[in-house]
């Protein structure tokens, strides 16, 4: 059986990039999509579509009509050729192909025959993922249904384009309160003094019998006590802590390490009991709920997660453990990835911290596509975070360190 190299867009890395712009969770796009995957079935007359954006290692079906939501490793999917170009990409039998027919969709139940992919193309020319409908029997679309499921895949573009930027917005109104939040810490001080000032002043002013000084003063006081009780109107505005003294989490842009412990789980356990790793992800005590912004998070640990169960063999482990370093100035969100892999050489090291890194082959054959280790090194490098390898023959620990 002939063995093929997985096909890589030419500009994969400014590919993977944007799609890590839009800061996506995958598990959380079915009901955004959904009319559009039915109607991309009901279209082609097809039993099956589905909505697949593809990363460094996978390919999420973000969406599915006819088909359970799933992920598959990119070298698996079908979908990893519609990407490399501007049209359509049809196979009328997936069977009588050398590359699909012992792909195990095709060899077992459901048993596919069909396949049409459109590329989901950015206006920056770069395809995030493809929208493709599938069936399992032999067919063909015409050119006016293949016009049609274009018009569909470009509408899914544009949802993509506004769940970013109502991302983005709400990021900044968090932002604008956290601001508002500094602002009145910041006044709370000077106010305080210039308060207390004109009661010392107010004080001894009888016996210096600075009768207008004191009026001047008492209207100070006056003034300055407002400015306060502004302040404090400020800082409790809308940060009510609900029963049990748990902080509310704004899921749509805050993580907690619980949230962010669960959502791990639910990503990437499926790829761990597919290679049979073990995978396990813990957070320190004490601060399971505190909130910090989600910013590229599954984007950054998503990518070591899969490059580790990639790198583990059979019956070895993956680790991850999340903490928070909180000081009086600062805090830093600790992850840490760690797996009985087959380790990293100095120089691959040395290639990842200078954001030059090239994939190779995993534990199980799999193929590599060379970005991930190097987009997650971008965007650490993007948040002014850190990131350090420790590795060796019996496994490799990334520990990566970020400002929130």
């Amino acid at each position: 059986m002939k063995v093929y190299t997985p096909p890589i867009p030419e500009k994969e890395f400014e590919r993977v990039l944007q799609l890590s712009e839009y800061d996506l969770d995958y598990t959380e796009l079915d009901q955004q999509f959904k009319d559009l995957t039915k109607l991309a079935a009901r279209v082609a007359g097809t039993d099956i579509s589905l909505v697949n954006l593809i990363d460094s290692f996978t390919q999420w079906s973000v969406s599915a009509y006819g088909f359970p939501t799933s992920q598959t490793p990119r070298e698996e999917s079908v979908c990893q050729y519609t990407i490399m170009g501007n049209d359509h990409f049809e196979i009328m039998d997936l069977s009588a192909d050398e590359r699909f027919l012992d792909k195990i969709f095709v060899k077992e139940d459901p048993k596919l025959r069909y396949y049409m992919g459109i590329p989901l193309t950015t206006a920056e020319g770069n395809n995030l993922g493809a929208l493709c409908v599938v069936d399992t029997e032999i067919r063909s679309l015409s050119q006016e249904k293949i016009e049609m499921l274009k018009i569909i895949a470009d509408e899914i573009v544009n949802r993509l384009k506004i769940l970013k930027a109502v991302h983005d917005l709400k990021g900044r109104m968090l932002e604008i309160k956290e601001n508002q939040k500094k602002v009145a810490h910041d006044i709370r001080g000077p106010i305080g003094g210039i308060i207390g000032l004109a009661k010392v002043i107010q004080d001894q002013g009888k016996q210096n019998q600075l009768e207008e000084v004191l009026e001047f003063i008492s209207l100070i006081q006056r003034s300055g006590t407002s400015v306060l009780e502004l302040a404090d109107e400020i800082l409790s505005q809308d940060y009510a802590k609900p029963e049990k003294e748990k902080i509310a989490i704004n899921h749509a842009v805050e993580f907690s390490l619980e949230t962010l412990k669960e959502k791990l789980l639910d990503m990437y356990s499926v790829q761990a009991v597919q290679k049979n790793v073990k995978f396990s992800v813990s957070n320190k005590d004490g601060k399971d709920h505190v909130p910090f912004p989600k910013n590229k998070l599954l984007q950054i640990v998503g990518n070591l997660v899969s490059n580790a169960i990639k790198f583990t063999p059979e019956k070895g482990f993956v680790n991850v453990t999340l903490d928070l370093a909180v000081s009086e100035n600062s805090k830093n969100l600790v992850m840490v990835v760690e797996d009985s892999g087959v380790g990293i050489s100095v120089e691959k090291i040395n290639e990842i911290l200078r954001g030059a890194a090239n994939s190779t082959l995993g534990t199980g054959g799999e193929k590599g596509f060379g970005f991930g280790l190097t987009l997650v090194k971008h965007l650490i490098d993007k948040i002014n975070g850190t990131i350090a390898i420790d590795s060796s023959k019996l496994g490799t620990k990334f520990t990566v360190t970020l400002p929130v």
